[in-house]
This record gives structure tokens, sequence and C-alpha cells, in this order.
């Protein structure tokens, strides 16, 4: 149990036995009346985001919330096992739950995976990933009909869009949040 007082970004809390993690909360004194707190909560598994105001000092449960980097290991039909590195303990996280963090994973990359009461919450992948081209269309010079972009399809399946001058077989770096083209990687 904690206060509204205690609130911190990220943290997460049982709210009518549903996990919701703390994206942004203000402190709010007005001149007449008690203070309260205006927070933002995302819901940690079907990501809607609500506002919500609360008294301050009002007690609200918190979740013991475990977020473990995690070396994903392989997919075995719609479920994807990964592995921790410090016990070696596998996990299994049902595709809905990756979501379209999937779209970025190669075998033996780490991503933070968060779990409650040994039940996967979500899987986090860093902010960029670095990905090899697998095919791609030859840039034709002078179409700008796309905005200088052609799609291209990466190792892991995904599509992005890429700048003309990009090449089958290059790799890239890629935003993992919106499956943006942020470079091309050398060497």
């Amino acid at each position: 149990m904690a206060t509204t007082n205690d609130l911190k970004n990220g943290m997460v809390l049982n709210l009518d036995g549903q996990l919701w993690s703390v994206v942004n909360f203000q402190h709010v004194k007005p001149g007449k009346g008690g203070a309260f707190v205006r927070t933002t909560l995302k819901n940690v598994l079907s990501g809607k985001v609500v506002d919500k105001t609360f008294n301050a000092g009002t007690k609200v449960d918190t979740a013991n919330v475990d977020r473990r980097e995690m070396t994903y290991l392989y997919q075995d039909g719609s479920d994807y096992i990964f592995m921790d590195g410090d016990t070696f303990d596998q996990i299994t996280v049902p595709g809905e739950t990756v979501g379209v963090a999937a779209k970025y994973m190669l075998e033996n990359s780490t991503a933070t995976v968060a779990t409650h009461d040994g039940v996967p919450l979500y899987v986090e992948l860093p902010a960029s990933v670095e990905l090899v081209i697998e095919h791609t269309d030859p840039g034709i010079q002078g179409d700008r009909s796309t905005g200088g972009t052609k799609p291209a399809q990466l190792e892991t399946g995904a599509e992005v869009q890429v700048p003309l001058f990009v090449t089958t077989g290059e790799k890239v770096k890629v935003d993992t949040r919106d499956g943006r083209y942020l470079g091309r990687v050398s060497g």
C-alpha cells in the first residue's frame, strides 16, 4: 500500500483488480478546498489510457511488477519463449502479450519482460534495434512520388519504409515504438 503522495512515473497500481501504470502525475493544491493528484494511467494489459483524479493522501494499492532483462530464445506456435540470464529459468509469453515487439525480435536478442505474480504483462524492447534488410526493390532515380522512400522487408519479416539508396543486405537501425527507419549501420 502507498498513498497518492508517493506516486512516481512507471509505478504500477492495482485498481479494482486491474493493473495500471502511472504515465504522468501532478500534485495540485488549489486556493480553496483540499489538494488532489491528477494522474494519467495506462492499463498494463490493454494499453488503454485514462485520466484519473485522486484526493491527496488517498491510499492506493501498488502492484509488485518484476521487470527483468531476458533473452528471446524461440517462437513456439503463437507463444514466445524467453530465458532469464541469471537463473536460466524459461518463461512462455503469449503472442498477444508480446504484441508488435515481435516484429523487431531476433532469436537471442535481449528484451525486458515484466511479470506480476508470475504472469507476463508486457515485453519492452530497446528504443531501437539493428536489423538486416532481407529484400527491397532497387530505388529508381527520379522516382519522387513516394517522397524518396520505398518498402523494405527486414529479417524479422517486418516491413519499413527506407530511403531509395538503401539496398538488400544492408543493416539498418529501426525505432521499435513506431517502426521508423533511423539510419544505416556501418560495418
